[in-house]
């Protein structure tokens, strides 16, 4: 999405930014419609590419999160389902384990929460200035 927003006077297709994480664009178009079907970003199928649907403002890690990934409430970290309920530590380890993973998904969430995409992009532009001594 930052590459989308930097890249705004162009036409940013699947191909243009599967390039930029060398990835095969195939998964690029998956992902662009995950991001449309949650209202983040515009597709024009063919060459006319995408665009972000909301300002970079509005956007945040959080919601590109949620869009792009099937992790549901608090199961972020998977624990083994079937332990052997005869030894003491398969006994408990859900219930011991499963707070603590609630809680480092939670602080994750957070975080992202807190982070919009125009302050990924101003991030970029800055390393960029510094790497060309701009």
């Amino acid at each position: 999405m930052a590459l989308i927003e930097i890249n705004e006077d162009g036409i940013s297709t699947s191909e243009f930014l599967a390039g930029s994480v060398n990835t095969n664009p195939a998964l690029i178009r998956k992902i662009m419609g995950m991001l449309k079907k949650a209202g983040l970003v515009n597709v024009r199928p063919g060459i006319a590419g995408a665009e972000l649907a909301k300002d970079l403002t509005e956007i945040t890690l959080l919601d590109v999160y949620r869009a792009v990934n099937v992790v549901q409430d608090k199961e972020l970290f998977s624990i083994h389902e079937n332990p052997n309920p005869q030894c003491p530590v398969g006994r408990n380890i859900q219930s011991t384990i499963g707070p603590i993973f609630e809680l480092a998904q939670s602080a994750l969430e957070k975080a992202l929460g807190h982070i919009t995409i125009e302050d990924v992009v101003k991030d970029i532009i800055e390393k960029e200035k510094s790497a060309n001594n701009c």
